[in-house]
This record gives structure tokens, C-alpha cells and sequence, in this order.
């Protein structure tokens, strides 16, 4: 029983963590990234020509901040619209709540967060124009935006993560019990078969 728990903790590793995973940093080609906000000018929109192959589109978001501040789920903390042909095609919000820091440089506080928003899943020849806004956080130095947009990338499904870490929850608490079980019946002196009574290595009465 333990293997088989053990092959249920492996399958929600897979989905849960190492699908996404994968995904995420290894699928598509990079298409070019812009900075879309610095203190001195700060948000100014940016036009990326685009093409129908180069669908679905992800849209990576990081920010630049010195120190670590508090990211909410309920909080806002950037807002990003994408317009093509005088229209809207995707209007998303970013809290970074879910997104864990890597360091800028070890000499300076500064922390970089990432955050997906889209993406374009269908893409028409043409210039698509990407507006990055502030949202309702407060308390957060930002110092640089950038978004980078990686074309023809993989979508990691939302249903995925979710099942894995069910699968990975079901995993750890049947390989536990299995466990427990096992050494319940090896110190019961019950759950073993009585010595023979006769014979070699017996006990002769």
C-alpha cells in the first residue's frame, strides 16, 4: 500500500509543481521585453507588432522593488490592458501575492517579483498596444517594471496545480497510515503465527 501512495505523491508532484514549473520558464520564444515604468517617467504604455503565429502570447510582469513588501491578495498592485485595431483584447490585475522573490543584485534590498497576466490565446497581425497601470496597493517603492512577452508558449491549465497538490495531500496521508499499520501488526504479538509445538525446533510437552 505504501508504494501505491507513493506513486499518488509522485503523480501530484508532477502535476502540481513540476508542470507548471516547465512551463512556464521553458515553453515558447522570447519576443522582446520593455521596461513600462521607472521613477523619472514613470508608466508609459509600449507597441509590439505581433503576428497570428505567434499565439498564445504569455505576458510576464516584474517588479522591481526595494525591500520586501507585502503583497495581498485583495490588493491591486498593477493593472495591465492590451488594445489592438482601436479595441480591447485583454484587461487583466496583478496582486503578486503568489510570486516569491530573487535578488537584483546581493550589494543592493532590492527584490524582483514576477506575475503572469493573459494571456493571448488568439493574436491578429497587427500592433497590440500593452498599458501597464498602478492598482490600490499602497506601501510598495517600486523602482522598475518590465514585461516581457514569450510567443507560441504553452498554457499551463489552472485545474492542474490544484489537483496536484489534492494528490499530493492523499499521498503523505496514506503513506502515514500505511506506516502506522505496519508497525501496529509487527507489535502485536497476536498478528503472529504461534511457534510448532512439535519437531525440530519445537516445544515438546
Amino acid at each position: 500500500m505504501r508504494f501505491f501512495f507513493l506513486l499518488i505523491l509522485l503523480a501530484g508532484v508532477a502535476l502540481g509543481v513540476a508542470y507548471p514549473w516547465t512551463v512556464n520558464n521553458f515553453s515558447g520564444r522570447e519576443l522582446g521585453s520593455w521596461t513600462v515604468f521607472d521613477p523619472g517617467s514613470g508608466f508609459k504604455p509600449v507597441d509590439v507588432p505581433l503576428k497570428a503565429a505567434d499565439a498564445p502570447v504569455r505576458i510576464l510582469v516584474d517588479l522591481t522593488s526595494i525591500g520586501s513588501p507585502r503583497f495581498s491578495r485583495d490588493r491591486t498592485v498593477l493593472t495591465l490592458t492590451a488594445a489592438t485595431a482601436g479595441r480591447t483584447v485583454l484587461a487583466d490585475t496583478l496582486s503578486f501575492a503568489e510570486s516569491k522573490p530573487r535578488e537584483n543584485t546581493p550589494q543592493l534590498p532590492d527584490r524582483i517579483f514576477r506575475a503572469d497576466a493573459g494571456p493571448l490565446t488568439t493574436v491578429e497581425d497587427g500592433t497590440y498596444t500593452f498599458t501597464v497601470g498602478a492598482g490600490d496597493a499602497e506601501g510598495i517603492d517600486t523602482r522598475s517594471v518590465q514585461m516581457s512577452l514569450r510567443g507560441g508558449a504553452a498554457v499551463v491549465d489552472r485545474r492542474a496545480q490544484p489537483i496536484g497538490i489534492a494528490l499530493m495531500a492523499i499521498g503523505v496521508i496514506g503513506i502515514v497510515l500505511a506506516s502506522r499499520r505496519r508497525g501496529t501488526a509487527a507489535a502485536n504479538p497476536n498478528s503472529q503465527p504461534p511457534p510448532p509445538r512439535w519437531g525440530r525446533g519445537g516445544q515438546n510437552r
